[in-house]
């Protein structure tokens, strides 16, 4: 379980981050899923933008995504922040500091 001061600590990291992912229309598919975990496997971080004509709603978005063991850290209007933590990493984010 991620404490308060991790996921801040999680959104000054991510502040600076462009969106590297979109979910479109059709909203999010296993292969999506896939990719957005491959991603994570190799920086821990991301942003995953929503597009105007997605259907469905960030609240259904998320629970896909969680469900997949990826953290949603923030939601700010169309934009997801993501997070699954991965300690092969040579820089990998270490938490552990933060209480």
């Amino acid at each position: 379980m991620i404490t308060t001061k991790q996921k801040v600590h999680l959104r000054s990291l991510a502040h600076s981050l462009k969106p590297v992912f979109q979910i479109g229309k059709e909203g999010i598919s296993a292969n999506q899923i896939i990719d957005l975990s491959n991603y994570l496997h190799k920086y821990e971080l991301m942003k995953v933008s929503i597009l105007n004509n997605c259907l469905e709603s960030p609240e259904n978005l998320i629970a896909e995504i969680e469900a997949n063991d990826i953290m949603v850290i923030q939601l700010i209007g169309k934009t997801l922040v993501l997070y699954k933590q991965n300690k092969k990493l040579a820089k990998s984010i270490d938490l552990s500091k933060i209480k």
